[in-house]
């Protein structure tokens, strides 16, 4: 995995975020409550703030969990929710320790079918249905990770230009028609709660 991404807007973040599967998956996990930009920029933070030039699941996973914490709220936090997000990433790099020997691109590698693979990604902690699709079209979109199916098994977020997600995002024009997307997404959704509330 060696690709160019523009998900964080920032060239550092995004050459760690492509060239390291566990930054790709922490920036995925990050990715809620606040801005997509500020999630996937957390990975380099992260590393920075661990003197390293990569994420790894090993030290992560064995990290005391108040130290990691700290280190995630130190100013600028790394999330809204620093602490509860740094529970979340040592779990996920505990998972990864246990079961795929701390390799994160061991989660895709040799998947036979989106399906299988989307299982996977399912099973990841902190990943709901929605964020395992979202990872498995960008996946299929931009890291070249294209099992038989793949598409398919990602649902709407597969869809070719379907601007609906971190999926499509390979620049600031692309940034705008995924956020425009989310905005008319959360405007209907409350459109519906007030209809439903008379």
């Amino acid at each position: 995995m060696d690709v160019t991404l523009h998900l964080a807007q920032d060239p550092e973040a995004d050459e760690l975020l492509g060239r390291s599967p566990l930054a790709a998956l922490v920036g995925m996990l990050l990715d809620q409550q606040v801005p997509m930009e500020w999630a996937f920029k957390g990975p380099r933070t992260i590393a920075d703030r661990l003197g390293a030039t990569d994420l790894d699941a090993h030290e992560i996973a064995a990290r005391d969990p108040e130290a990691f914490a700290a280190l995630l709220s130190e100013k600028p936090a790394v999330h809204r929710y620093p602490g509860s997000m740094a529970k979340r990433i040592q779990q996920l790099c505990q998972y990864l320790v246990e079961h795929y020997d701390g390799d994160a691109s061991a989660v895709w590698e040799g998947v036979g079918t989106g399906a299988e693979l989307l299982k996977r990604l399912g099973e990841l902690p902190g990943f709901g249905k929605q964020k395992a699709q979202i990872f498995l079209a960008l996946l299929g979109k931009q890291l070249g990770v294209t099992p038989k199916g793949w598409r398919e098994a990602a649902g709407a977020y597969g869809e070719p230009k379907s601007y609906r997600s971190v999926a499509d995002i390979t620049g600031p024009e692309s940034l705008t028609k995924v956020r425009a997307h989310k905005q008319e997404m959360k405007a209907a959704a409350k459109a519906a709660k007030a209809a439903g509330g008379k």
